[in-house]
């Protein structure tokens, strides 16, 4: 069993005096009804599962009256094994956007108070729920992704002592010994091969093989492209599966601003920006815009016009390449001569963007920047505001210097540190902090 931190988040909210009912979001296939048949629904004594698209005719049950106590004897009609045992019973509405007025049911639930609700879907699906049927200010929302490093880790065995150990090395600025080091930089390649789709990762784990993991991806990349014809407006539905496409081959460019001739032959963002903005809706997507200069808040200073698209989970962006190239990063992480050098070399710089993008998502950065000057060609990758403040990130996939967040440190008070993520150990010199890529589980 995969273990997931936000098994420990769910036990929190139940244990929470006067929690509402609660609304799980997030991409298909990242193991949300997993986590809470198997594994949450043992601190109830009874629990209530309703899928309805296994089970359409319980949309049936929601037809007319919300009232609670209604819906208890309609739901005791149609499934005679429910019991309602007041504050020991969980319900979970599963594929919840097939029944918009279970979602609306919610409020009574909330404000009934005997028994926890949740409710749960894929954005893709929720996307098509109308605002009236939804509870505002009667629920409360947990997002989940698929598995971060951290719970990879968890996956290869790594103790949860080691990783607080690492992150003990990550608050006191200290360099890890040197055994360390290289291990989780290989450690971080695996991630960035197998990435943190449920099923990517399970087949990693019981078979270590790279192309079985590369068969599910494929799979994965496929159920996703059907999924955006099942659920995308259709005057987006063909243009959302060209940009979902030209992602992961965009990244390999030098340049990887997202360009929409790039998609199609005079491409505009009139005709596709639309299709952009619905993926990155669904969580199949993130978006990083560009700073058009470098103040707080960031937001005030953003050119909506110029950005970078990566995927949500980086195994889906190396899954789309050949298969060749997760030998590649391996051997590189290993300090080998790759088979191909040049295969690397032409993705290397979007791939561990795509990570590091990857990695800051997963932490809560739903918001990120990034920073380029045509001038003086001065470049960062990621733009944060951590701690009240702005900070910039520059990813380097081997050791170069940090020229451009040297120079922007300087030049900017409003900066009190930035991050250097490369293959290095931890250092730090006046504002610069270098650190390890895979420190960025940490930030």
């Amino acid at each position: 069993m995969l273990n997931r931190k936000i098994l420990s988040e769910l036990i929190k909210w139940k244990n929470t005096p006067g929690h509402k009912s609660l609304m799980i979001k997030g991409q298909r296939q990242i193991g949300k009804t997993y986590i809470v048949t198997e594994c949450f629904s043992k601190e109830y004594d009874s629990f209530i599962y309703i899928d309805f698209i296994k089970n359409p005719e319980y949309i049936e049950i929601f037809s007319d009256s919300l009232d609670v106590e209604s819906l208890i004897l309609k739901l005791s009609v149609f499934i005679p094994s429910a019991r309602f045992v007041p504050g020991k019973t969980l319900l979970l509405f599963d594929e919840i956007q097939e029944c918009p007025r279970a979602l609306a049911s919610l409020k009574y639930w909330t404000k009934d108070g005997r028994y926890d609700v949740i409710g749960m879907g894929s954005a893709l699906g929720l996307s098509f729920v109308s605002k009236e049927s939804y509870p505002v200010g009667y629920v409360d929302h947990m997002p989940m992704y698929s598995l971060d490093f951290e719970e990879f880790l968890m996956a290869e065995g790594i103790d949860q002592k080691v990783i607080s150990s690492i992150s003990d090395y990550f608050s006191n600025l200290e360099k890890l010994p040197a055994v360390l080091m290289d291990r989780m930089m290989q450690y971080l390649a695996k991630y960035m091969c197998v990435g943190g789709m449920p099923e990517a990762v399970n087949a990693y784990i019981s078979t270590r093989n790279m192309s079985n993991v590369h068969s599910v991806q494929k799979r994965l990349i496929a159920d996703y492209r059907a999924d955006i014809a099942r659920f995308s407006p259709p005057e987006v539905r063909i243009k959302a599966q060209k940009c979902y496409d030209s992602v992961p081959f965009q990244l390999s460019k030098e340049n990887h601003k997202f360009q929409y001739s790039a998609v199609e032959s005079k491409g505009t963002a009139t005709k596709f920006g639309t299709s952009i903005d619905w993926l990155c809706d669904q969580m199949i997507l993130q978006k990083v815009t560009s700073l058009k200069r470098i103040d707080y808040p960031l937001e005030a200073f953003s050119d909506e016009t110029n950005f970078r698209l990566y995927p949500t989970d980086v195994g889906m962006v190396v899954g789309a390449y050949d298969e060749s190239l997760k030998n590649a990063i391996l051997l590189d992480a290993e300090k080998k001569a790759a088979p191909v050098p040049s295969l690397l070399g032409l993705s290397k710089g979007g791939l561990y963007e795509a990570l590091a993008a990857d990695m800051l998502y997963k932490r809560g950065y739903s918001k990120l920047f990034f920073y380029k000057n045509e001038k003086n060609t001065s470049e960062i990758e990621f733009f944060i505001t951590r701690n009240g403040l702005p900070t910039p990130i520059e990813i380097k996939a081997g050791r170069s210097k940090a020229n451009s967040l040297t120079n922007i440190l300087k030049e900017h008070d409003i900066i009190n540190v930035g991050y250097k993520m490369s293959s290095s150990n931890v250092g730090k010199a006046d504002k610069l902090v270098t650190m390890p890529l895979f420190m960025l589980m940490f930030i």
